[in-house]
């Protein structure tokens, strides 16, 4: 299939940009990477009247670190990729992630600020913001403001972006020492959606406690799901093989997917459950402690 007709805009600047999403309204979208969004457009699942082109706004393309990990609007899954620091300063969860991405061609163009826009509830992103506790910072015709990601995933394909308005990055906050991440994937082939997916970052106390813990699935409802049972089962206590199996049970029962031709529903929530148990295990592996 081919798209509905659309005009085409190609924004010079964030401001330009911004201006000609205020102009145009409502059926304006943003292009970035266009990975999800033209895709959709093929099959007339979108159907915007305009695009709005920010891929030559050199300003939105960057990966800083500021007591946060910023990425850009248009900062690609690649380039986090390549970036082998992200992962030596303590981001590891948010390493995995771009390296198991749809496949090494979409990964040259697609963006991360625009997989968290379109909210896939089979995508990676969406999942590992969660997990992370990500921000979002968003312009509005008030000025900029920034968005917990968990109000900012509003449902699926939808988001706290409002008409008129623009994501202009996300925010990672900075682990210490003593925390770290992992992201499991299982899928039948690279670059197929993920039958199940989970995202782990755990942080510890000087005493080897869990002194707080994020955890997230994909592929597992509507929308990237945290589970926030796992999260305060783990809170407190001391990492054991007990401990890290419950908190994969608890998982699978939140987990709440949908059978099709990846498998059962039965086996999806157990091989969520599997997923998350493997994470911590990694994520506190990466701090030293075997369990």
């Amino acid at each position: 299939m081919i798209p509905a007709a659309f005009d085409y805009r190609r924004a010079g600047s964030a401001d330009d940009a911004f201006a000609q999403l205020q102009k145009l309204g409502g059926d304006a979208r943003v292009l970035a990477g266009g990975q999800s969004l033209i895709p959709a457009m093929r099959f007339r699942l979108a159907r915007p009247s305009v695009l709005v082109d920010i891929n030559g706004v050199a300003e939105l393309d960057y990966i800083t670190m500021n007591g946060a990990l910023t990425l850009g609007a248009i900062a690609r899954d690649s380039a986090v990729e390549r970036a082998s620091w992200i992962g030596e300063r303590g981001w590891s969860l948010i390493h995995d992630v771009s390296r198991v991405v749809a496949d090494p061609v979409v990964r040259q163009m697609g963006t991360v600020v625009g997989s968290l826009c379109h909210n896939d509830p089979s995508g990676d992103w969406p999942a590992v913001a969660l997990a992370a506790r990500a921000e979002m910072v968003v312009r509005g015709k008030d000025g900029q403001r920034t968005v917990p990601i968990d109000q900012f995933l509003v449902d699926s394909f939808t988001t706290a972006v409002q008409e008129g308005e623009m994501a202009l990055a996300v925010r990672f906050p900075a682990p210490d020492d003593r925390t770290a991440g992992s992201y499991q994937k299982v899928e039948r082939k690279v670059g197929d959606y993920a039958t199940a997916a989970a995202a782990v970052q755990v942080s510890l106390n000087a005493d080897g406690t869990v002194r707080g813990a994020g955890i997230a699935l994909s592929s597992a409802g509507p929308c990237a799901v945290r589970v926030t049972d796992a999260e305060a089962l783990l809170k407190g206590q001391t990492p054991t093989a007990d401990l890290i199996r419950a908190a994969g049970e608890a998982a699978a029962k939140q987990s709440d997917p949908q059978a099709d031709l990846r498998g059962s529903v039965e086996y999806k929530k157990n091989l969520a459950g599997v997923l998350v148990s493997r994470g911590l295990r990694q994520a506190l592996a990466r701090l030293g402690v075997q369990s």
